[in-house]
């Protein structure tokens, strides 16, 4: 019995799985869009949001707009976040790696794969340093850390809205809507050091001969976490992406590639260059790829 549960998905099971929960998705999104509307039709809803619009007024001296570096970084947190997820799938789904890499300066051998992933995670956690130094330095923190407790209202207020497709009417150039602001905050600043913390516990480079710090944060926490976080990346990036383009693209993609307030279709052509070295990177990960930047860094074996 525990080997049948054990055994791995067949394509046409993938199928079958993948389709039913698309269609529990729609249904749940169908129920939960009548309920909105409904609900907003009720007099004490209208008037909370008429009270609580969805946003509420930033500090005085928060900047306006979005400058250059918030694109360039978009774009590399974008690109490396699907190689990460991408290699993670692939080391959670290896039975037999087809290369393995050892460092220099001798250790465990670990797969190819690993190591580019592991290469990827700490070009993330650089691209999320400079992202953190220049939000802090140049004011622009305000936009994504809640300065409110008006937040809490608004979002409700704004997630309301959403559901019932009466989406709200706002300018992210100047001001995010508070269920994007908690989105973004939560994203920034809990499951990004979620995802380093845990996946450095996870590997070799964690100091294990430290007992205490071993046992205040078990493995299998880590494990527990690391995986929810990764799905929580995925879900936010499709919502994220859906309301990029249906609250109006070319506008939202200027304001994220091309740091400009307009309609024209710069930020378009930008974010399908951006889609071309995604998918790029995403094949340049096979082992056979990777092995020879490898070798510049360590010992590749091929068992």
């Amino acid at each position: 019995m525990r080997t049948q549960l054990l055994t791995p998905l067949t394509r046409k099971q993938w199928y079958v799985t993948g389709s039913f929960i698309l269609l529990v998705l729609i249904v749940s999104a169908a129920i939960a869009t009548l309920a909105a509307r409904w609900l907003v039709g009720l007099e004490p809803v209208a008037e909370f949001i008429t009270r609580y619009p969805g946003e509420y007024e930033l500090p005085e001296n928060t900047p306006t707009g979005i400058p250059a570096w918030v694109g360039w970084q978009h774009f590399f947190n974008m690109f490396f976040l699907f190689l990460i997820i991408r290699t993670g799938i692939q080391i959670n789904r290896e039975r037999r790696p087809r290369g393995y890499w050892r460092s220099k300066r001798g250790g465990k051998k670990i797969s190819l794969t690993l190591w580019i992933h592991l290469v990827l995670d700490l070009l993330w956690i650089v691209n999320g340093a400079v992202f953190y130094i220049l939000l802090f330095t140049t004011g622009h923190w305000a936009r994504i850390v809640p300065t409110s407790w008006e937040v809490f209202p608004n979002a409700i207020s704004a997630g309301l809205q959403y559901l019932s497709l009466d989406w709200p009417t706002h300018n992210s150039w100047v001001n995010y809507n508070s269920l994007q602001e908690l989105a973004y905050f939560i994203t920034v600043f809990i499951a990004a050091p979620l995802a380093i913390l845990t996946g450095l516990r996870l590997s070799e480079y964690w100091p294990k001969n430290n007992k205490a710090l071993s046992d205040t944060f078990p493995i299998a926490l880590a494990r527990g976490v690391h995986l929810p976080v990764m799905v929580y990346f995925v879900i936010f990036t499709v919502i994220h992406v859906i309301l990029v383009f249906a609250t109006g693209a070319l506008r939202n993609l200027n304001h994220m590639y091309a740091a400009q307030d307009s309609t024209n279709w710069t930020g378009f052509g930008l974010f399908v260059l951006s889609l071309a070295a995604i998918v790029v990177g995403l094949i340049a990960v096979r082992p056979s790829l990777i092995a020879p930047l490898a070798q510049r860094f360590g010992e590749v074996t091929a068992r």
